[in-house]
């Protein structure tokens, strides 16, 4: 290179190194933080900012609170580094594991003490359905509202329960089939504009403190197991400073011992929790079983496949299941020891 030009190139390699650092830098300063999609989102953004600015204070990051018109929209932002951290569902937090890059690190303990919540059917109160078998029975007739398709008690889990082992597909079965989040399905339900909806426990806690009135319109006619409580997820390209920062602040939060932990315990109540704790990918086990239990019933029931190819998906299913259950028998045998 000649002698002249090279302290030049070197200036301008220098020169860059120094602005996209900087910008890298001025990034990692700043963290939007996805809330998924369960009411209104100015419902959410009341409940959730106490504790967004608190994070702000305490990691010294600006953090801004990040909403999207459905699940799907906070996957997509996480893929594409629009949110570096979120409050999901298991099943929108297992999309973000598999294709954005996300990891989980936290998860939410309930005020109940519960270890997780639990997926309803709700029909109103005046209904004639009483049951599950009531909605399958009579569900020419009737207007359904789903869940979100990547919300866990909302769609996936009555999927599975209800609809999967019955072996019917929702859309296939009812007059007319919609789909909403928690919130409006239980209040489509009280104001008699469906005759039966998916909803979960924790929005009709909501509903209860938010519209009394409402939610004693609703009844619940069908319960899930128990499912797992929600996990929070961020992008394992963070930075290990700012994981660090986070988690120490998200796993401290309303503790005894912190000299706020009175008011913090308040905000957190507020969202139906008591606290944090550490969690990891596995929790999402007993999901991806009920995603391969529901994607085996749809391939065993479906007349437009052949033997030979229903035999190599269930073949296939089978196997991924049998992973799954030694990695569970695995971790029980961890917990024992």
């Amino acid at each position: 290179m000649n002698k002249h030009i090279r302290p030049i190139v070197l200036g301008i390699i220098a020169l860059s190194a120094s602005l996209f650092g900087g910008i890298a830098n001025a990034a990692q300063q700043e963290l939007n933080f996805g809330i998924i999609n369960t009411e209104a989102s100015q419902n959410l953004r009341t409940l959730w900012q106490p504790f967004l600015a608190d994070m702000e204070k305490e990691t010294g990051m600006k953090v801004n609170a990040f909403f999207a018109s459905d699940y799907a929209g906070i996957v997509t932002g996480m893929q594409f580094d629009k949110v570096q951290l979120a409050w999901y569902g298991n099943v929108s937090a297992m999309h973000a594991v598999d294709r954005a890059g996300g990891e989980i690190f936290a998860q939410i303990v309930h005020a109940s003490g519960d270890g997780g919540y639990y997926s309803h059917l709700v029909t109103h109160k005046d209904s004639s359905l009483n049951s599950e078998k009531d909605v399958l029975a009579q569900a020419k007739d009737l207007t359904f509202s789903n869940g979100d398709p990547n919300s866990t008690s909302g769609f996936l889990v009555p999927g599975y329960y209800v609809f999967a082992m019955n072996k019917v597909e929702p859309k296939a079965i009812f007059k007319r089939t919609l789909n909403a989040n928690h919130e409006t399905n239980a209040l489509s339900v009280a104001n008699k504009q469906v005759d039966v909806a998916t909803c979960n426990s924790e929005a009709l806690q909501r509903l209860e403190k938010a519209h009394p009135d409402k939610r004693a319109l609703v009844k619940i006619i069908w319960t899930s197991p128990l499912i797992p409580a929600d996990p929070l997820v961020w992008r394992k390209e963070l930075p290990a400073d700012v994981r660090e920062k986070v988690s120490t602040f998200i796993l401290s939060y309303g503790q005894e011992g912190r000299a706020n932990a009175a008011r913090e315990k308040e905000i957190l109540k507020a969202l139906q929790w008591s606290h944090f704790r550490a969690s990891s990918n596995d929790q999402l086990l007993p999901i991806r079983q009920l995603e391969l239990f529901k994607e085996k019933g749809a391939i065993e029931s479906n007349p437009n496949m052949n033997a030979a190819e229903k035999q190599a998906k269930i073949k296939d299913i089978d196997g991924r299941l049998a992973a799954l259950n030694a990695r569970m028998e695995e971790l029980g045998q961890n917990k024992k020891q």
